[in-house]
């Protein structure tokens, strides 16, 4: 590396892994004086065409004096980044700074000229791309502000790059070449620009791990049993469309099979490409198999070897060196410690994991962190009989292990446009980047439903997940999932339940619910639990015991046709004679009456899982009809439950019934799937953040570089604090400090009467509970009163640190809390004051920005919210007021990320208008905002 007293130190944080178009990785680093030979290779091996673009001439071959230029750098004025796979460059960007005459110049010259070169047989994967957000960045980083490039006209493919980023730009045209300046600040253009190619090139990443043409099983046993064996015959047996080989160093000379699959001692000996290897064998021997599929071209890898970060410290770094070797070769990784990948679609039809049997193809895309809770998933959703019934398909799954590499955002990222997942269902034990997980929530959620159930709520991540910490509570984490339209779960049953339903039923129009049975008990106890779940059901309407599927028939139809209802509920207990006919008859009744009004959802709740849920079953299957030309499963497999009774099979273009074992497991699915179709609703209009012309935000912004001035962390005064809040039109009442009975009566002089008496010491203040605080104080007889009581009670004045304020109209008192989290962003909080509410818990939050819309649902979504709105006859608060005071605050912190928390407490919200009694900002640099910063893969 450089180490020359002239140059600043190598710049390590500009090192970054990328996902590029084609779903493959390269590196980005600095080039430093020791690339002098990688250099000289690469240009190499760029076209003459190429060269003269770059140049403006023929240029052969680099000069020793080029060779120089382009590897000594100062990492401030001139600039050199490559982009490698395998150690080897692939593609290079410089930027060398200049003055207003276009000649070499220091700061404080803003502006610097840009050149790119890529390897021809690179061009086309989005690397250019890449380099320029990144070459971008490290310029605004050390004080550049616009950048100029010169492109030959005949050069489209490097003037499409800068056309296409997004930032404002400015295009001329003289002698020949065409000079294009344009701004690095990012807009929101340059943003949604993106994270557009973000999402195309994660999904792809994906998508060659999920649809490979190419499979091969590297540490399959010369003997039966043992992972890579099971995962070699669960490929073999799930009838995978493409070439599967078998990899095993230890096979004999001349073995050319193994469980009639080709076989081979070494990846390299494998005659043609391999997209895909699954890896499954002890870690020691891991590094040297991931060097062998590099070379070869692997695209990427499942690893299911153990003994890396859930060990210990050492398999953690055995882990990180797993990541960076892999990526070096441009492989994405499953894993390690997965339990694999499936894809059920028939142009695929893989089982690379150690599932042993796949499980039926449909429109569910299943995520699992955890190999046991995955196979449990599948299971559940596999199975005919027990817990839940009916069958449900699964298009694809993936079991990330310690997810290493790809996590539950590459996925969701492939899920968002996969033509085949309807429903994505996620376990997550951990989430390694809320913020970027939230805005790919809800993207996601606004076109399929989302269900997500997480593991670890109460303690630390799983071992072998490296992630960053959050301070927020796991409450707060899952009310911003909730309002990123995630429907979140307690549960891997209600997971499931969720599944069933949202898979192949309509989205409720309301939360208005019929309920029809031939049970009265079952239809009062579906009752109950539709009233607990905040639903409104009708009356149940009890057919008896005696009703046939043709009163059942009748009744669901006339539910359905009725304007009033926006679901049904059917109960069902089971027949007494021939069960399997009358159930079969039940089954196919509901399923013709559904289909004739498909806007509503119809669930059915039944007692006994028996003909019933076998009949019904078919009504729940997502799976899609089979295609003829695919030849059926022939090798028997275990079951992954108890073994399964016979199917019954619906009739083509049936209308699908989702059917649950208990009233309150169907009910909570629908109240969810209610809950997330207003979302899906209210998500069409989201609001917007408000202008107020009374905002001052340069005027903030000036008194905060002049506080900061002071020092890094600060807690301001309580002037400064006025000062602050006040730039954004929010007035807190003066509180005068009362050290003695005298200076407590001059404040109610010099505020006016009546006052307030209140202690300040830490553990009375906001506690009016314990008697701290003295109200409606008229004269200075009632205030020197009591003065006395309080340090009678409390202890000296220096102990309770006494102030005086002036009293404020009565209402209810709230708290507005905001506060900047480096893993999940800027979060808006809010609840009633006290410690009733403190220790119920009953606390909103909104991420920052707020909208006008989403201001308003934050104070309506506590549950103590019903005392604003005039409970039992009280006056109603000014919700109008509050909504505004959270969007003040909300623009605040979202203006200015230098405010890393505000506290507002308490806020008395009275009939009209509100008060703001306390207040406290505190002051820092603000986390590094990885979603506005260029692409770059985690490195955990």
């Amino acid at each position: 590396m450089q180490t020359s007293p002239d140059r600043h130190e190598y710049p390590a944080h500009w090192e970054a892994d990328v996902v590029l178009r084609d779903g493959g990785t390269a590196r980005i680093r600095p080039i430093t004086v020791d690339d002098a030979d990688r250099l000289v290779s690469f240009y190499e091996q760029v076209s003459d065409e190429s060269k003269y673009y770059r140049f403006f001439a023929p240029y052969p071959r680099l000069s020793a004096k080029d060779v120089h230029r382009f590897t000594h750098h100062d990492f401030v004025d001139r600039v050199g980044l490559a982009a490698t796979v395998g150690g080897e460059f692939i593609a290079t960007v410089r930027y060398d700074r200049i003055g207003a005459d276009g000649t070499p110049a220091s700061a404080p010259a803003d502006e610097a000229e840009v050149a790119f070169l890529v390897q021809d047989a690179h061009q086309g994967r989005g690397v250019a791309s890449a380099l320029l957000e990144h070459i971008g960045a490290v310029a605004r980083e050390r004080g550049i502000r616009r950048f100029a490039a010169e492109v030959l006209p005949a050069n489209n493919k490097m003037i499409k790059v800068f056309t296409d980023a997004g930032y404002t730009q400015k295009r001329s045209f003289e002698d020949g070449v065409v000079r294009l300046e344009f701004d690095l600040e990012p807009t929101d253009r340059s943003l949604a620009v993106q994270y557009a190619r973000e999402h195309r090139a994660e999904a792809r990443s994906v998508q060659r791990l999920l649809a490979p043409g190419s499979v091969a099983v590297i540490g399959a046993g010369r003997t039966p049993g043992g992972v890579g064996r099971s995962v070699l015959g669960n490929i073999r047996d799930a009838g995978f469309t493409g070439r599967l080989y078998a990899v095993n160093k230890a096979l004999p000379e001349g073995q050319k099979e193994l469980d009639g699959v080709p076989a081979h001692r070494s990846v390299r000996d494998i005659d043609g490409p391999v997209d895909v290897a699954v890896v499954a064998v002890p870690a020691e021997y891991v590094p040297e198999v991931v060097t062998e599929c590099g070379e070869h071209g692997v695209q990427g890898l499942v690893v299911v070897s153990a003994g890396y970060a859930e060990s210990g410290l050492e398999g953690r770094e055995s882990q990180r060196a797993l990541v960076r070797q892999a990526r070096t070769y441009g492989m994405r990784i499953i894993g390690p410690n997965a339990f694999g990948i499936i894809n059920t679609s028939p142009r695929v039809r893989l089982n690379a994991s150690l599932a042993p049997e796949t499980p039926r193809p449909g429109r569910i895309g299943l995520f699992a962190q955890s190999g046991a809770i995955g196979i449990a998933l599948l299971s559940r959703l596999h199975r005919r009989g027990g817990g839940v019934t009916g069958v449900t398909g699964v298009s694809t799954f993936v079991s990330s292990g310690n997810r290493a590499d790809v996590s539950g955002n590459d996925v969701l990222q492939y899920w968002y446009e996969d033509p085949d997942t309807d429903v994505v269902l996620m376990y997550l034990e951990s989430i390694g980047n809320p913020r970027k997980f939230t805005r790919l929530a809800r993207r996601t959620a606004a076109a399929k439903p989302l269900v997500v159930v997480q593991g670890a709520r109460h303690a630390a991540a799983p071992q072998g997940h490296a992630v960053r910490a959050t301070r927020l509570p796991h409450e707060t984490v899952s009310a911003l999932l909730r309002q990123a339209g995630v429907i979140r779960v307690d549960t891997i049953t209600d997971l499931v339940d969720a599944g069933l339903l949202l898979a192949r039923q309509p989205l409720p129009a309301g939360p208005r619910v019929a309920i029809l049975g031939n049970s009265e008990s079952l239809g009062l106890l579906t009752y109950d639990a539709c009233l607990a779940e905040g639903l409104r059901p009708h009356p149940p309407q009890d057919l008896t015991t005696a009703a046939s599927a043709a009163d059942f028939h009748a009744a669901l139809s006339r539910a359905l046709a009725d304007d009033r209802c926006d679901a049904v509920v059917v109960t069902a207990i089971p027949a007494v004679g021939e069960v399997s006919v009358a159930d079969a008859a039940l089954a196919e009744a509901l399923r013709s009456a559904s289909a004739a009004a498909p806007a509503k959802p119809v669930l059915v709740v039944h007692v006994e899982l028996g003909g019933l849920a076998e009949a019904l079953s078919a009504a729940a299957s997502t799976a899609p009809q089979a295609e003829s030309g695919i030849p059926p499963q022939t090798t028997p497999r275990p079951s992954l439950t108890e073994e399964r009774p016979p199917a019954v099979e619906a009739p083509e273009g049936a209308h699908l019934i989702p059917a649950y074992p208990a009233a309150e497991r169907a009910v909570r699915a629908l109240a969810q799937a209610v809950t997330y179709a207003q979302w899906r609703r209210d998500a069409a209009d989201p609001g917007k953040v408000p202008e107020y012309d009374d905002i001052d935000q340069r005027g903030a912004a000036a008194l905060i570089d002049g506080l900061l001035a002071r020092g890094q962390g600060l807690t301001l005064g309580t002037e400064e604090t006025c000062d602050l809040l006040g730039h954004y039109g929010i007035h807190v009442h003066r509180a005068l400090p009362a050290p003695t009975p005298d200076a407590a009566a001059e404040a109610a002089r010099t505020l006016g009467y009546p006052v307030a008496l209140k202690a300040t010491a830490p553990h009375l203040r906001h506690r009016a509970d314990l008697g701290g605080v003295r109200l409606d104080l008229a004269d200075e007889e009632q205030l020197r009163r009591s003065y006395t009581e309080l340090t009678e009670l409390f202890g000296a004045p220096d102990e309770l640190r006494p102030v005086v304020q002036r009293m404020a109209p009565r209402g209810v008192d709230v708290v507005v809390r905001a506060v900047i989290d480096p893993a999940a962003g800027a979060v808006l909080s809010f609840g009633l004051a006290g410690a009733a509410s403190q220790l119920l818990g009953d606390t909103a939050h909104r991420l920052i920005p707020v909208t006008d819309r989403e201001a308003g649902s934050l104070v309506r979504s506590i549950r103590t919210a019903p005392l604003l709105f005039g409970w039992r006859g009280s006056a109603p608060a000014d919700t109008r007021a509050l909504e505004e005071l959270l969007l003040r605050v909300s623009r605040l912190v979202d203006d200015h990320p230098e405010v890393v928390a505000v506290t507002l407490e308490p806020v008395v919200v009275a009939s009209h208008g509100l008060s703001v009694l306390g207040a406290s900002v505190r002051l820092a640099t603000p986390p590094a905002r990885d979603d506005l910063g260029p692409r770059t893969l985690p490195a955990y």
